[in-house]
C-alpha cells in the first residue's frame, strides 16, 4: 500500500509541517522520484551518502533492561500502528520494537518469541490471527518452548491482543504458556477498539503499575481485574459502554444485545468525520436518535461489568426464530486448565460461540462461521476451518470423523439449534484486512453464489484487504465443497434474503 499520497495530503493539510520527510521506497510499488522541494528525501540515499562519509546518526541510548519495552506488529498506518508504535511509547519513553513481517515462515513460527528474547521485550501487542498462524504451524508450541525453556521470555510482562476477538480456547493455551515461561504473574488481555476511538474502549490495564520515577510498584498494592477469556475486559476510563436493543434500551447483564458509547466519547474519540459531519451522523448517531454513539457491534455485558464482543451486528444469523452470532456468546461452562493466577479467572461461567466452540477443538488453528440460505429454518450456521497442521490436506471436505467432533463440540457448548450445515476445509481461505479482521461478508456471498452453481461470480471486498489472492482459494475451496456436495445440501433448497 502506497502511503505517500495520504503523507503528502496530510503535510498540506497541516499547520506545523516538519522539515525533512523520509520516503522508504518499496520494491513491490512503482518508484517516484522524491520531491526535494518539499524535504522529502530518499531513506537508501541517506544511508550510502552517511556510509560514504563516515557519519553515523546520533541515537537516544535506551536500556534493554527498560521497564517498558515494547513490541508491535500493527500495521504502521492503522490506528494502533501510529498509537502504540510511533507516538504513544515516545510519549511514555519507552523503546519500540518494530516489526515487519509474518509470524510464520521467516523461517518458521519462531519469529516473535525470537524477538522477545533478543530484545529482552516486556509487552507483546499483536491481532489472534497472528496467534492462530503460529498455533497452526506449530500446534505444539515447539518454539516457544524450546526458547521458554532457555530463559528466553523471563522479560515478558503481557501479550495484548487486538483488531478481532479472540476466543478463548487462544487466550487459555497461550496464558498457560506464559504463566509457564514469562515473567510471574504474566498475562494475555484481550482488548476492544475502532479507529474511531481512538484509544481502548474495553480491556484489563496493568496499570496501576510502575510510578513516573520507576522507583514504585503498585502491582502489590493494588488488585486488578481478572481476566476472563472470551472477554475484552472493561469499559476503559472515559468510555462509557452499554448493551441496548434495537429501540435504544438497556438489556439485562449477560443478555445479547447492540454495544453502544454514552456522549461524549473519551478524549482520544472522534467528533466529527472530516468535512462531513452529515455522515458522521449518519453512521454513528441517527439509529439511536443521538443517544448513544452505535459502534455496530453486537456483545454482551454481564454482571461485573465485564463486555463480550461477539461480532458485528450485521453478521447476526437467524435460525428459527433464534439470533445466533459467528461470533456471538452463548453461556457455556469453559474448562478448567492448570492455570490458578491471581488475575486470571477460568473458574467461573464466560461465554461461548459457534466459531469459540469449533475452535476448542484441538485440530483446529482458525474458524470463521456465515450464515447460509434454507427454506425451512431461514438460514443455518455454515463453516469454514483451517486445520492446525503444516501439511494440511488439499480436500475441501473434511473427514467424517472430524466433522462429527465438530458437530457434538457445537451441540454440547451452543445447543442444538447451532448445528452446522456444512463445513469446508482449507489453509489461507479466509480473507482478511490489513488490521486482521475476519471478511465474513465475502465468505457468506460466495456460499450464496454457490448455492445457486455460480461459481465464478465476482464479489465485492473492501480495499483493505490483506491479500485478494484469498478469495480465490476461498471460491475454488467452496466450488469443490458444492460441487461434490450441493445436490444433497440443506440449502440448495431455495435461497434466502439475508
Amino acid at each position: 500500500m502506497s502511503y505517500r499520497p495520504f503523507i503528502r495530503e496530510a503535510i498540506q493539510l497541516s499547520s506545523h509541517k516538519p522539515r525533512r520527510v523520509i520516503i522508504w521506497q518499496r520494491n513491490e510499488l512503482r518508484w517516484d522520484d522524491v520531491d526535494k522541494n518539499s524535504g522529502e528525501r530518499n531513506w537508501y540515499k541517506l544511508v550510502r551518502s552517511c556510509r560514504a562519509r563516515n557519519v553515523r546518526a546520533a541515537c537516544v541510548p535506551v536500556g534493554a533492561n527498560e521497564e517498558v519495552y515494547i513490541i508491535y506488529t500493527s500495521d504502521i498506518g492503522w490506528v494502533v500502528g501510529h498509537s502504540y508504535i510511533l507516538y504513544g511509547p515516545l510519549l511514555a519513553g519507552a523503546a519500540t520494537v518494530l516489526y515487519e513481517g509474518k509470524p510464520v515462515g521467516t523461517p518458521d513460527s519462531s519469529a516473535f518469541w525470537r524477538i522477545v528474547q533478543e530484545y529482552n521485550v516486556s509487552t507483546l501487542f499483536t491481532a489472534p490471527t497472528a496467534l492462530r498462524a503460529i498455533k497452526r504451524d506449530d500446534s505444539e508450541n515447539t518454539q516457544l518452548r524450546q526458547i521458554g525453556e532457555r530463559g528466553g521470555l523471563r522479560s515478558l510482562r503481557a501479550i495484548f491482543l487486538a483488531g478481532e476477538r479472540s476466543e478463548p480456547s487462544i487466550i487459555m493455551m497461550y496464558q498457560e504458556l506464559v504463566g509457564r515461561y514469562a515473567a510471574p504473574g504474566a498475562l494475555v488481555v484481550d482488548n476492544w477498539w475502532s479507529s474511531e476511538s481512538g484509544s481502548p474502549i474495553t480491556g484489563i490495564s496493568l496499570a496501576p503499575h510502575t510510578s513516573h520515577d520507576k522507583k514504585h510498584s503498585y502491582m502489590k498494592d493494588s488488585r486488578l481485574p481478572p481476566v476472563k477469556p472470551g472477554s475484552a475486559g472493561k469499559a476503559m476510563p472515559g468510555f462509557d459502554v452499554r448493551c441496548v436493543d434495537d429501540d435504544g434500551v438497556e438489556v439485562k447483564p449477560g443478555k445479547m444485545g447492540n454495544i453502544v458509547l454514552g456522549i461524549p466519547l473519551a478524549p482520544t474519540g472522534f467528533i466529527t468525520l472530516w468535512n462531513d459531519e452529515e455522515r458522521f451522523y449518519k453512521s454513528y448517531l441517527k439509529r439511536f436518535d443521538g443517544k448513544w454513539i452505535d459502534t455496530g457491534d453486537a456483545g454482551i455485558v454481564d454482571a461485573e461489568g465485564y463486555i463480550s464482543i461477539m461480532s458485528r451486528s450485521d453478521d447476526l444469523i437467524n435460525t428459527a426464530g433464534h439470533r445466533l452470532s459467528t461470533g456471538t456468546p452463548h453461556p457455556s461452562l469453559w474448562p478448567r486448565c492448570q492455570v490458578d493466577w491471581q488475575y486470571f479467572s477460568l473458574t467461573e461461567k464466560t461465554t461461548g460461540s459457534i466459531e469459540q466452540a469449533i475452535t476448542s477443538h484441538s485440530s483446529i488453528a482458525e474458524a470463521c462461521v456465515v450464515g447460509i440460505p434454507d427454506s425451512l429454518k431461514g438460514q443455518l450456521p455454515f463453516a469454514f476451518i483451517t486445520l492446525s497442521m503444516p501439511d494440511h490436506p488439499l480436500s475441501a471436505i473434511p473427514n467424517a470423523q472430524l466433522v462429527d467432533e465438530i458437530q457434538q463440540q457445537v451441540r454440547k457448548q451452543i445447543g442444538g439449534i447451532a448445528t452446522l450445515g456444512g463445513i469446508i476445509q482449507g489453509k489461507g481461505m479466509i480473507p482478511k484486512t490489513r488490521s486482521g479482521k475476519t471478511l465474513r461478508r465475502v465468505l457468506r456471498e460466495l456460499v450464496e453464489n454457490a448455492v445457486h452453481g455460480e461459481y465464478t461470480k465476482d464479489v465485492q471486498y473492501p480495499a483493505t484487504i490483506e491479500d485478494p489472492a484469498v478469495i480465490d482459494v476461498a471460491r475454488e475451496k467452496v466450488a469443490q465443497y458444492f460441487q461434490e456436495r450441493g445436490d444433497t445440501h440443506k440449502a440448495i433448497e431455495a435461497r434466502a434474503k439475508l
